[in-house]
């Protein structure tokens, strides 16, 4: 990899697939900087991980509920009421409606992308389809230096 990047190569097979899988030194760094460059060509980024996500279309696109931890206490409601269900809005939604106007579009950029399934995998390539002004870029594993590819290509290798 070249000392300085412009990342050029990068944001434009991003606009060409609209999803991709990225490969990243484990020691970090490398996707910072990618992020950087995508910002100053007029995407916004949104930085999360695929830790906890649990049901990915729901979580990203739809009202879903949330229920705390128990943390081994008992509820203090009536009989039934097993706890309590907070409801979050749709992350890419609302992060949509609070785009700048002469903004390009949303990047999804997803870490830990490894233990996402198929099924997540495959939504999430075809999310950018299904929603134009968002992209996706999934960390899919460590290599020695920060490649990419088209992440339907990263379903067909798993």
């Amino acid at each position: 990899m070249a000392l300085i990047t412009t990342g050029n190569a990068l944001i434009r097979d991003l606009e060409k697939f609209g999803a991709l899988g990225v490969y990243v030194p484990l020691e970090g760094g490398y996707e910072g900087r990618y992020q950087r460059r995508l910002r100053a060509a007029g995407y916004t980024t949104l930085h999360i991980t695929a830790k906890g996500l649990g049901d990915v279309a729901a979580y990203l696109t739809r009202v879903h509920g949330v229920r705390p931890p128990h943390l081994g206490k008992k509820s203090t409601g009536s009989g039934a009421a097993v706890g309590y269900v907070y409801y979050a809005p749709p992350i890419i939604s609302t992060h949509l409606e609070q785009l700048p106007p002469k903004s390009k579009g949303l990047v999804l950029w997803i870490i830990e992308g490894n233990i996402l399934s198929d099924q997540e995998i495959e939504y999430l390539a075809n999310l950018p389809k299904l929603e134009p002004r968002v992209r996706v870029v999934i960390e899919r594993g460590g290599d020695r230096t920060f490649r990419w590819t088209s992440l339907e290509k990263t379903l067909l290798a798993s």
